[in-house]
């Protein structure tokens, strides 16, 4: 998307009623994030105990062994949620967890544990919603070359089916990967997450094996005939100039090539944009024929995380009286609402979910033993606004899930930058829901 700045335009006050009777409303995490238990029941290693293990890595130095302990107390964190009153539940399956070396037979430890928790979310009323990749690829397989190499697919596609043959009859949907954004560029190209490298190269090839393993799975999991939904889920971001001129067009156009439509175009075109792929010169991957059909397998929808837009300014400003989280993301509900209808003039969407959406804050408790996180409260207002301006505008709006139901292990942040509708102190565990968790169950009460 390459349009001039538009001012934001965000409601004071949004209904459930306003959305339809099933409309989802969830929560969302990932494995890695919250469970904790790396070195139990079986799980082997993932690229990301590896990288939290290499010096300066991680912000506050810290990792994912004991995170919110989560493995151990998902009893009550279902409670948690049901207390809520969402009605869905996002959550990712560790791959190390079910093949701790990323081949071969599955660990029954590992699936029985995600058996229990889905069990637990039906028995509560609550959908499962299951993605198969949040980016812990296991070390084994980085080994021998991770996303780089064109067997990963193979491997990931043998993983989907083993995870979708025993729950799949059960979960409302399974998404295949996960941000492949993030799990190509951001960690090969720019080095900021696992397995931390700087080469666009190799980030470019594992953007296309990724896509590539989306689509062989989908193909596997297909097979079994079970009636869970399939798909995947893109961070997106649309690109705004701040002028008319060319240099600020031209950057809008490149960053929503290769932030958007690298990955969009693909799986709902079965081909590359060729700007794009121009721009990238010799660095393109090596794409075998047959693998765009692969990848372009139908999808039965669409998840869309969304934080933030992407802002172009030659001179390098930033928008004026704009607001911006801890993580120095401006907060553009509009770009949401832009970004829905975009993809639905654009594209033949399937429908879509708000997979991921929140903010990153440094909550605190206060005297009270409460934390006042007022600015997520108008975030999450303002965003489920936004959606429900894209869904009165046509769009194929399904679900939306606030991110996260609690604060956990923020990647390379550590544990510094808290997203949770929920506070945890990590000293004891406690779980102590913050007043955008009240205004959530409340919105969600019709109150």
């Amino acid at each position: 998307m390459t349009q001039l700045d538009t001012p934001t335009t965000a409601p004071t006050t949004v209904l459930r009623a306003q959305f339809p009777s099933d409309f989802i409303f969830g929560v969302a995490t990932s494995a890695f994030q919250i469970e904790g238990a790396t070195h139990q029941d079986g799980r082997g290693d993932s690229i990301w105990d590896t990288f939290c293990r290499e010096p300066g890595r991680i912000l506050d130095g810290s990792n994912g062994d004991v995170a919110c302990e989560h493995y151990e107390r998902w009893p009550a964190d279902l409670d948690l949620m049901q207390r809520l009153g969402v009605n869905a539940y996002r959550f990712s399956v560790a791959w190390p967890r079910i093949q701790p070396n990323g081949t071969g037979a599955a660990n029954a430890a590992g699936l029985d544990f995600y058996e229990r928790l889905t069990d637990g979310l039906l028995t509560r009323g609550i959908q499962p919603h299951l993605t198969l990749y949040h980016w812990d690829l296991p070390q084994t397989l980085e080994d021998q070359g991770g996303w780089r190499n064109r067997d990963t697919a193979e491997h990931f596609a043998e993983y989907a089916r083993l995870v979708a043959e025993r729950l799949g009859d059960r979960v409302r949907s399974i998404a295949t990967l996960n941000e492949p954004w993030c799990s190509s560029i951001l960690s090969h190209q720019l080095g900021e997450h696992a397995p931390g490298m700087r080469d666009r190269r190799a980030a470019l090839q594992a953007a296309h094996v990724l896509l590539l393993a989306h689509g062989r799975a989908m193909q596997a999991m297909r097979a079994l005939n079970l009636p869970a939904e399939l798909g995947i889920v893109l961070n997106l971001q649309p690109a705004y100039p701040a002028s008319s001129s060319a240099a600020d067009q031209d950057a809008a156009r490149r960053s929503d090539g290769t932030f958007n439509r690298w990955f969009l175009d693909p799986l709902l075109r079965g081909e590359y944009p060729q700007d794009i792929w121009a721009d990238y010169g010799d660095d393109v991957p090596q794409v075998q024929p047959g693998d765009l059909e692969t990848i372009r397998e139908p999808l039965d929808f669409l998840g869309v995380n969304y934080y933030s837009r992407s802002y172009h300014a030659q001179d390098g400003h930033r928008p004026q009286d704009a607001e911006y989280t801890t993580m120095g993301w401006e907060i553009y509900p509009q770009g949401l609402s832009d970004l829905l209808q975009r993809l639905n003039r654009d594209y033949t969407v399937p429908p879509l979910l708000i997979t991921e959406n929140g903010a990153g804050y440094h909550d605190q408790l206060e005297a009270d033993g409460q934390v006042h996180d007022e600015a997520r409260v108008r975030y999450l207002q303002q965003h489920i606004g936004a959606v429900n301006d894209a869904l009165q505008a046509g769009v194929p709006m399904r679900g939306y899930f606030a991110w996260s139901l609690m604060d956990n292990f923020e990647w390379a942040h550590g544990y510094d930058k808290r997203f949770g509708l929920v506070y945890v102190d990590y000293a004891t565990q406690e779980r102590i829901l913050k007043d955008s968790a009240r205004w959530y169950q409340q919105f969600l009460a019709g109150r």
